[in-house]
């Protein structure tokens, strides 16, 4: 059973990053009109810096991919965590309303690292 949700919410969580690191490339879902203007700000410094938002898509769409597939699901995991650190931070600080999904994904995010902690020993050693 516990295998099964683990399936279902890496799933899920693996397509969330796909679609969010298509849509850095397509812009196919369209901008909120009520973003505080912290969070413009912010969308716009990243926007500046040009090579910034195609790597964070890249390693979006990898680790999206990884995460679903259960073979590479700890690796998957490795590639989308500074990323959604930094998904954490910006909602602690710019947009605390969407915190609670954000602190979904970290749950879901530090539960596959636990369940793959004997395959990151080998990193550290």
């Amino acid at each position: 059973m516990k295998s099964k949700i683990l399936f279902v919410a890496s799933l899920l969580f693996g397509l969330m990053f796909l679609n969010s690191g298509l849509n850095k490339f397509f812009n196919y879902m369209p901008m909120p009109k009520d973003l505080p203007e912290s969070m413009l700000n912010l969308m716009t410094a990243f926007m500046s810096i040009g090579w910034l938002m195609p790597l964070v898509a890249v390693i979006e769409i990898a680790g999206g991919i990884l995460f679903i597939i259960p073979k590479y699901r700890a690796f998957g995991a490795l590639l989308i965590l500074p990323i959604l650190v930094g998904i954490v931070c910006i909602h602690i600080f710019n947009s605390p309303a969407e915190l609670p999904v954000a602190l979904i994904l970290m749950a879901i995010e530090v539960w596959v690292i636990f369940e793959n902690r004997e395959k990151y020993l080998n990193l550290i050693r």
